[in-house]
C-alpha cells in the first residue's frame, strides 16, 4: 500500500542546474517533520552530503521557481530553500529515524526511478522515430509529425490577468 499516491511526489521533482532534485520544504511535509528540524538534521550530517546530493538554491533559482512553478507557500522564507538529487533524498532516510520517513523515502526512491526509465523511453522512441523518418520518403512525413505531436509535452493554458467581463 501507498503512503502517498506518486503523482504527488512527481510533481514536487524539479530540474535545476541540470539535475532532478526536490525541495527541502517538499521533503519536510512528505516526511511530517517541520523544515527547520529536516534541515537541521542534516546539518548535524552535513559530512554526508556533498555537492552532489545537496546545494542551496541561489536567489535567482528561487525567484526563476516561483515564477515559473507559482509556488506561492514560500511566503515570509527567510532563507533560501535547499534541494536534493536523488543521492541527497537516500541518503535523508540515514538521518531521519522515523518510520514514516523511511516508507515515504521508498516510495521517492520508486518515483525517481520511474521518471528515469520514462525519459530513457522517451529518448529511445525519439531515437527509433528519427531512424524511421530517414528510412521512409516524404509520404510518411505527416504520420511522423503527428506521432512527435503525441510526443510532445501539454502545453499549459495561460491564465489571463484582470477582470473578465462575461
Amino acid at each position: 500500500m501507498d503512503l502517498l499516491p506518486q503523482q504527488i511526489i512527481e510533481s514536487k521533482i524539479y530540474i535545476l542546474r541540470g539535475k532532478k532534485v526536490m525541495l527541502d520544504k517538499e521533503l519536510a511535509t512528505l516526511y511530517g517533520v517541520e523544515t527547520f528540524n529536516l534541515n537541521k538534521a542534516v546539518k548535524r550530517n552535513i559530512d554526508r552530503f556533498p555537492e552532489d546530493f545537496m546545494f542551496q538554491l541561489n536567489k535567482e533559482e528561487f525567484k526563476n521557481l516561483i515564477f515559473h512553478f507559482g509556488i506561492s507557500s514560500w511566503g515570509g522564507t527567510r532563507k533560501l530553500p535547499y534541494a536534493f538529487t536523488e543521492n541527497g533524498v537516500a541518503m535523508l532516510s540515514s538521518v531521519l529515524n522515523s518510520q514514516r520517513a523511511i516508507m515515504v523515502n521508498i516510495q521517492i526512491m520508486r518515483t525517481f526511478t520511474k521518471v528515469r526509465e520514462m525519459l530513457i523511453t522517451h529518448k529511445d522512441l525519439a531515437k527509433r522515430l528519427d531512424e524511421l523518418e530517414k528510412k521512409y520518403d516524404t509520404q510518411f512525413r505527416t504520420v511522423f509529425d503527428a506521432i512527435r505531436q503525441l510526443m510532445a509535452p501539454p502545453e499549459k493554458k495561460k491564465r489571463k490577468i484582470g477582470f473578465r467581463r462575461e
